[in-house]
Formats: C-alpha cells, sequence, structure tokens
C-alpha cells in the first residue's frame, strides 16, 4: 500500500508528572527565637491534556512520538515559599478523536470540539510542607509530604471522522467522483478498484450559504467486517455520520443485491448504523439508457429515499442536496 499521510490510529506511552516534595525548614532569622515551621509545599506535576484542534485532520504528528513525559513538580522551600508546577503537555488532536485503554477499550475520553481539553492523565499532587502539621501539641514537625507520583499508561488514539454524510459504496461506484463534483475535495480517481486508500472530506455548498461536510470512506467489499479488503480499517468513521449515503453505479449487474450486501456489512460491524438515516444514490445514469433505469426503479426498496445521478453530466445533483439537507435537519420524532 502506498505511504499516506493520512493516520487514524497510534499507540503512545504517556507519562503525568510527578509532584514535589514538601519543605521541612524553620525561620531562622537574627533576633527571631524559635521562629518555628515555614516548609513549603510542593509543586504539582505536569499534566497530559487533550486538546481539539479543527484545522488537524490526521494523528500524522504523534504517529513519531512514542513516549510523551510531562515535567515533574519542584520541591517546596522555607519561607513557605512553594515549589514550581510542572509543565503540562498538550497534544492537539482532530476532532473526532477517541482515548481508548488498549487492554481493556475502555473509552477515557473524546474530542469534538475546537479548543476542548480534556486531561487525559493528570500529574501527582505536590507534597504539604511541615507549615501545615504544626499545631498546639506539635509545635516543631521534622515531617512533610513526599509528592505523589505521576502516572504512565499506554494509550490508543483513535480517529472517526465528523462528517454531515458519509458516502458507502463498493470501489468504483462513483463516490470519489461524486465528492470531487459536489465540493472543493480532489480525491484520487481513477478506473481501478481501491483507487481511494484513505478517507476524504469535502464541504458541500448548498442555498443561501448552507453547507455540509460529506466523507469519502474507502470502498467496503464482502466480508469487510471480518478484516477483509480495506473496509475493517474505515468502517469506524461512519459511526460519526448522522446521514448514510449508499453509491451503487447503474450498470451494476445487482443494485439490489449489493444495497443489501453494504447493508449486512455495517450491520455486521456495528448494528447501531442500522439507526442511522440512509439515503441511496444510483451513479453513472449516463451509461445506461432510459429504459433499464425505469426498471431499476421497479427493484427498489420501496421505503429507501432514491435518487438517480451523473456526476459527469451532473444529473439529479441538486435533487441529491435537498435530500440530503432534508434529512440533515429533520427533527426527530418522539419515541414515546
Amino acid at each position: 500500500m502506498a505511504s499516506s499521510n493520512f493516520i487514524d490510529y497510534v499507540k503512545i506511552n504517556c507519562r503525568s508528572g510527578a509532584g514535589g516534595a514538601g519543605s521541612v525548614h524553620f525561620r531562622r532569622e537574627k533576633h527571631v527565637p524559635k521562629g518555628g515551621p515555614d516548609g513549603g509545599d510542593g509543586g504539582r506535576g505536569g499534566h497530559i491534556i487533550l486538546k481539539g484542534n479543527a484545522q488537524l485532520w490526521t494523528l500524522l504528528h504523534l504517529k513519531y512520538r512514542k513516549h510523551i513525559k510531562a515535567e515533574n513538580g519542584t520541591a517546596g522551600e522555607g519561607g513557605r515559599r512553594s515549589g514550581a508546577q510542572g509543565q503540562d503537555v498538550i497534544l492537539e488532536v482532530p476532532l473526532g478523536t477517541i482515548a481508548r485503554n488498549p487492554d481493556t477499550s475502555e473509552q477515557l475520553a473524546e474530542i469534538t470540539e475546537d479548543g476542548q481539553e480534556i486531561i487525559l492523565f493528570p500529574g501527582g499532587r505536590g507534597g504539604l510542607g511541615n507549615d501545615h502539621f504544626k499545631n498546639s501539641t506539635q509545635q516543631a514537625p521534622y515531617y512533610a509530604q513526599p509528592g505523589e507520583p505521576g502516572v504512565e499508561e499506554w494509550v490508543v488514539l483513535e480517529l472517526k471522522l465528523l462528517a454531515d454524510v458519509g458516502l458507502v459504496g463498493f470501489p468504483n461506484a462513483g463516490k470519489s467522483t461524486l465528492l470531487s463534483v459536489v465540493s472543493a475535495a480532489r480525491p484520487e480517481i481513477a478506473d481501478y478498484p481501491f483507487t481511494t486508500l484513505v478517507p476524504n472530506l469535502g464541504v458541500v455548498a448548498y442555498r443561501d450559504y448552507k453547507s455540509f461536510v460529506m466523507a469519502d470512506i474507502p470502498g467496503i467489499i464482502e466480508g469487510a467486517s471480518q478484516g477483509k479488503g480495506l473496509g475493517l480499517r474505515f468502517l469506524r468513521h461512519i459511526e460519526r455520520n448522522s446521514v448514510l449515503l449508499f453509491v451503487i453505479p447503474a450498470n451494476s449487474p445487482d443494485i439490489r443485491q449489493e444495497y443489501n450486501t453494504l447493508l449486512n456489512e455495517l450491520r455486521e460491524y456495528n448494528p447501531e448504523l442500522m439507526d442511522k438515516d440512509r439515503l441511496l444514490a444510483i451513479s453513472k445514469i449516463d451509461l445506461v439508457e432510459q429504459d433499464e433505469l425505469t426498471r431499476i426503479k421497479e427493484t427498489l426498496p420501496k421505503k429507501l429515499p432514491v435518487t438517480f445521478i451523473s456526476a459527469v453530466t451532473q444529473q439529479g445533483l441538486d435533487e441529491l442536496k435537498d435530500s440530503i439537507w432534508q434529512r440533515l435537519t429533520a427533527t426527530p420524532e418522539p419515541t414515546d
């Protein structure tokens, strides 16, 4: 497979900073007998923080950073001087990034908004100095708290693209061509299977300066949910789409069978995908006769919204945008 700058999965080792120790110190000044304890507190260790950045679209910048270490806090000093806090490490990630425990797959954090910050691993707390432990019966404590250790864990960062519409279809169904026509995205387009090796995003302009985001997911094949082809690697990106647009070419031998196969692969991967709104676009209608299109209409599911399109002649594209926008802005029906 050709190398790509699109990285949607990284595994890194993170270590937050340890807290500084509290100070055991007594005030020693001329003409101040028995000054008493004045040890300061240790500084907090640095956090490991995830921060959303809308300008990023890949985890490439973290691929080769296998060990992330935050700074330790420094120890407290006399005169009730607290130690300095350890410097935090801020990991900027694309929107849609999920942090998981690699052993249990437990979700630790999720970034969905620009500027959103989540403390992934907190730094250790600084210890209290001996000034905190003085009392009427213990006026000269000779002890202070040590700083708490930091947290060291492996973590998996997994990117799921945030898009309004996800294009679902077999290789060479015309998904990339459709995306290139309705948006400014320029995915690679060719006449061989698996031309698209990574997801592509495009912003589709709609009426009255409205827009929505469309994602071109690499082609799914039968058995993708079991790891065949490229589908399993990129099926996770479909989970974040509000609407699934199935794209099947008009010259396909059996359109109904292709649709059922695609639907079954999504169901096998994640049954919750069946709850998403679905649309069907019959592409490449410029390659078949009108009589054939009429026959195709009779074989399609009755309740599924269907649009016949041609990215080459741009036939049906406005109707497709209207159908997508209607689905995106529809008010959910009450469940009770």
